[in-house]
Formats: C-alpha cells, structure tokens, sequence
C-alpha cells in the first residue's frame, strides 16, 4: 500500500489524527477504538474509516486539523518523566518540556520508560513517525547502561546470542563491556523493558540506564532536560536508514 498523503484525497482516519499532532498513528487507532474520536458529527470506532482535509474532525469534543509546519525535535529525557501525551496517575510527562517552545502539538516516536533517561524524538509528521517505529524499519538504538553490581562476563556475549527470560527473547545487536559496572548496548528491536528484564534475569541493578543514539542522531552535547530541532540531514538520514521497502508495503 502506497503511503497515504492527506492533499490527495481520502486518507484512513489514524492517517489523518496524525496529520493533525494528535498522535502516532498506532495511539490514533485506540482513540479511535476509545470512541474518543468524531467525524460530522458521528463517533467513529472503525479503523477503516476514511476522511478528508474537508471534514470536521473533534478529539476529545476538539477540532483538529492538519498542521502546516512539520516538527522534529530531539529531547535528552530527565528521569522522573513518562513518555505520553498525559498520564492518569498525575506523573510529569516529556512532552511537557517541549510546549514552551513550540506550539504545535508534539507526540513521541518510541518511548523511555519513567526512570530511562536520553535520547527520544517528538514530531506531528505521521509519515516520519510511522516509519521509525515499525519494527521492520530496524533502526539502532544504543543505550549506555551502569549497574550497581559487578557485570558478569559473559553477559554481553550471552545477550548478542540471545537471553531468554520466562516466555520472551531479547537479543541485542552488538554489547560492549566498558568496565566492571558499564556496557554499551545496541538493539534495534526494542521490546518493553527490554534491557532492564535481561538485568533483572542476571539478579544486577542498574543504576543508569541512557540512550545515546537513534540511528544517526547522537546528542551532541545536548544537556539533559533540552531540547533541539533535528537538523534535514539528520531527519533525511533517519528515513534513509529504515528500511524503506518493507515500510512502502506496511504503512
């Protein structure tokens, strides 16, 4: 299936949410499931359904309509933030530090988890973020981790090979130890928890857990708590990485 483009035509309604900054288009689906999404008046809860750049579309009672000015922005996450567009247990949200900055309404490709800190791209561009975070686009992600306990030697062989932990299998692209209570770790898969479960099967701590790159994007001394826009190059590299011919036939 072609990738769809809301100047021509009829577009699926997810398509058209993340047109709008609402949400990636995988969170635009459970709107929708939610009944939280309208069109013309009429809750929808078919994912099939099709709009255009014509109707009236209400989130949550609000209109939305697609933004002009496409959004890259590169975070280096704190600790102590959640990686969604609210929270109901009250916890502060990433998206959050960018709003004074920005005043189109900005969602994350991909996640860290609440105590993770790094690297996390925002956007309100469907397409980008629809590309990035299928699984098929294999996009590295390395991650800096330190432990409170001595790391046994062979966990970074035994995670390159794979480790598994109840019913799930992790396996990592490439790990390094670094020293005694540091390694570098690359994944491209990204399961929830992914490296924390690995540690927690081995019985070690992680004190810090920082991710340092998304495939061409480092960050470049940015400090944590700030924010940049993601150069062309780097946004151009980031889709050149993924791997475009599996992304056409599933997007």
């Amino acid at each position: 299936m072609p990738v769809e483009n809301i100047e021509s035509g009829l577009v699926r309604l997810q398509v058209y949410l993340a047109h709008c900054g609402v949400a990636s288009r995988r969170a635009s689906e459970q709107y929708i499931l939610d009944g939280r999404v309208s069109v013309n008046g009429t809750v929808i809860t078919e994912l099939g359904t099709k709009v255009t750049s014509g109707d009236t579309v209400l989130v949550d009672g609000r209109a939305v309509e697609p933004e002009s000015v496409r959004r890259y922005v590169l975070l280096n996450k704190p600790s102590g933030y959640v990686c969604s567009l609210a929270d109901e247990k009250g916890r502060p949200v990433a998206a959050e530090l960018l709003k004074p900055a920005y005043s189109e309404r900005l969602y994350n490709v991909g996640r860290l988890d609440m105590f993770s800190t790094g690297l996390i791209i925002f956007t309100n561009d469907g397409d980008f973020a629809a590309r990035l975070s299928h699984p098929s686009a294999e996009l590295e992600k390395e991650y800096i981790i330190e432990t409170s306990l001595n790391i046994p030697r062979n966990l970074a062989s035994d995670f390159e090979k794979g480790i598994r932990s109840g019913d799930a299998f992790y396996k990592c692209v490439k790990a390094e130890q670094m020293n005694a209570r540091k390694i570098r770790i690359v994944l491209i898969e990204g399961k929830n928890r992914e490296i924390r479960r690995v540690f927690e099967e081995k019985q070690i701590g992680i004190k810090s857990l920082e991710r340092v790159r998304i495939g061409n994007v480092t960050s470049d001394n940015l400090k944590t708590g700030m924010f940049r826009d993601l150069t062309e190059r780097e946004v151009t590299g980031l889709l050149a990485l993924c791997r475009s011919s599996t992304m056409e036939n599933n997007i």
